[in-house]
């Protein structure tokens, strides 16, 4: 395994532990684009198995998105506003419940929608949490 491959495993797997999951928790999507890359950090919920996107950053590199995702998780994280959302995937019938960090409602519906097909999903609600 190059540098460049180990430098990026290991800036997942420490991404992955600040948010408190375990790697296999968490997909890191990378897609080239004019000179750039865009990575897309989507975490997975163990105890419904869906995926939504956490964050997505932009850098000239993987290693450049990933560290701008990282200072993303220790800087910016906790400033923006908790959400939880309680939803149901049609034809499944369980209520699920999960929470979401965002600047607002719109942001974190973006977040939940995130390559998901919307009219296979009905939210029941949408509350921005009290902070402390």
């Amino acid at each position: 395994m190059s540098d460049v491959s180990i430098e990026i495993v290991k800036l997942q797997n420490e991404i992955a532990r600040k948010l408190g999951l375990k790697s296999e928790n968490t997909l890191f999507n990378y897609s080239s684009k004019d000179n750039h890359v865009d990575l897309d950090l989507i975490t997975i919920n163990p105890r419904h198995e869906q995926s939504f996107l956490y964050h997505s950053e932009i850098g000239i590199d993987k290693i450049e998105a990933l560290k701008k995702m990282m200072a993303y998780v220790e800087i910016h994280h906790q400033k923006e506003n908790s959400y939880t959302i309680q939803w149901i995937e049609l034809g499944e019938g369980e209520l699920n419940t999960s929470y979401f960090r965002g600047k607002n409602m719109y942001d974190v519906l973006d977040k939940f929608f995130y390559q998901r097909d919307p009219n296979l999903y009905k939210i029941y609600s949408i509350n921005l949490n009290p902070t402390s």
